[in-house]
């Protein structure tokens, strides 16, 4: 392969091999992780140089690799075509391989079946992942575990509502010194906030937008995370459990027992009005997000300029 390259007094004729690597480089910063990982390291031995350069892979973006799957009732609860557990599996090997470790953050899809497989091949490979986005299947409590082992550097955190909360958030607590904001992309309960009162109390940025989120529970969080910086309960779906018999009622504005104890907070992002469009899905959804029956991509964003993709 050849290229063309203007000189004083002609055009001079050299190989790709012969471009200097930065510039190879500059010019692959500009492709998907689905080019990077299509081929190009087999054109010749300075392409695969540079697509091993590691400012191309600071980030490795899978947030718009999705899998078509459906769910059942036994283990391993999800079918999953075979399609797309092959294109998930070839792009995590070659991009994996390319990165040679140097990935610091990496985004999942929402709608993404990660295997236990996969997080375990992707965890192994990424020593100094900063910051993680998982999809929201949560059967992969287990090996998550084992993964926040390998990662003493996380330092922020997207995931779903899983069952055990307790192991994980103690898992994050004993390897990941520098842990210091978390988004929780689904129902939130006292149980989950016990567990980071006990766990993390020195917490800093809380997310859990378009979340169903009991007012008890928001009252425990502001009463024992005392070090939280950042909470963000944007567009939740508010509850109020009174007593016996009577029903729980949507809190439609808060109180101001509630904006006292927020006041010590450096933000506190909220909206909980009738005409917002995502305040109406919440309360539509039940505060379980259907996202695929949104606009594309819509599940990325948060009020919260650091955890927004």
């Amino acid at each position: 392969m050849e290229f063309r390259e203007m000189e004083e007094g002609g055009t001079v004729t050299r190989r790709w091999e012969e471009m200097d690597i930065d510039i190879l480089v500059k010019i692959f910063q500009s492709l998907t992780v689905f080019e990077l990982t299509s081929g190009i390291v087999h054109v010749c031995s300075a392409w695969r140089l540079a697509a091993c350069d590691p400012w191309l892979w600071k980030t490795l973006d899978l947030s718009m690799l999705e899998s078509n799957f459906i769910k059942i009732p036994l283990e391993p609860y999800v079918y999953v075509h075979g399609h797309s557990d092959k294109t998930l599996t070839r792009i995590l090997k070659i991009s994996l391989s390319l990165s040679r470790g140097n990935i610091t953050s990496l985004f999942f899809h929402f709608n993404l079946y990660v295997s236990e497989d996969h997080l375990t091949y992707t965890a192994q490979r990424c020593p100094r992942l900063r910051r993680l986005v998982l999809p929201a299947w949560n059967r992969v409590e287990t090996v998550m575990i084992k993964a926040i082992d390998l990662w003493k550097d996380l330092e922020s955190l997207t995931m779903p509502s899983i069952v055990n909360s307790p192991r994980l958030v103690q898992a994050i607590a004993t390897n990941c010194r520098n842990f210091r904001e978390l988004k929780i992309m689904g129902p939130f309960d006292i149980y989950f906030a016990s567990s980071l009162a006990t766990y993390l109390p020195t917490l800093k940025v809380l997310s859990l937008r378009c979340s169903k989120l009991y007012k008890d529970t928001l009252i425990f969080i502001l009463d024992n995370l005392r070090c939280l910086d950042v909470l963000n309960i944007s567009h939740c779906l508010l509850i109020q459990i009174p007593p016996p018999p009577a029903p729980g009622r949507i809190v439609r504005r808060l109180d101001k027992t509630i904006l006292e104890k927020a006041s010590r907070l450096r933000k506190f992002l909220t909206c909980m009005r009738d005409t917002c469009i995502m305040c109406q899905r919440t309360r539509n959804d039940e505060g379980l997000m259907r996202w695929y029956k949104y606009e594309k991509g819509l599940w990325k964003e948060d009020e919260v300029r650091s955890l927004a993709l």
